[in-house]
């Protein structure tokens, strides 16, 4: 049984790289490319964890996180902030509004894939 991603994420070779690692690990990975529509697109989906990127066009990953956490189907759901910013007020923010984890790129496909699977439990 394939485990489900949604991966919201700007950036072609990141999309990539991502879908690559878990996809060959047996993940399914949905992606959606910008800030709009991304929450309709995690409740539509309900993926067993959502990687979000912050700079997004449109909505900030923030403001998904945010509403990601108010909803109340999806309030639980694992999620895995990636930022290109790795100053220390993002990580604060990041945390302050639920993220679960926490990753800055460049990160290594190993280290996502180890996050993924530890997100999505046995």
């Amino acid at each position: 049984m394939g485990r489900d991603v949604l991966l919201i994420e700007d950036e072609p070779n990141i999309i990539e790289a991502i879908r690559f690692v878990l996809s060959r690990d047996g993940w399914n990975v949905q992606t959606h490319s910008d800030g709009r529509g991304a929450y309709d697109r995690v409740v539509d989906l309900r993926p067993d964890v959502v990687i979000l990127d912050v700079m997004l066009p449109e909505r900030s990953g923030f403001d998904i996180l945010r509403d990601i956490r108010a909803g109340k189907e999806t309030a639980a759901l694992p999620v895995l902030v990636l930022t290109a910013k790795g100053q220390s007020k993002d990580r604060e923010m990041a945390e302050s509004l639920g993220a679960s984890r926490f990753m800055t790129k460049p990160f290594s496909n190993n280290e996502v894939l180890a996050t993924v699977r530890d997100l999505a439990g046995p």
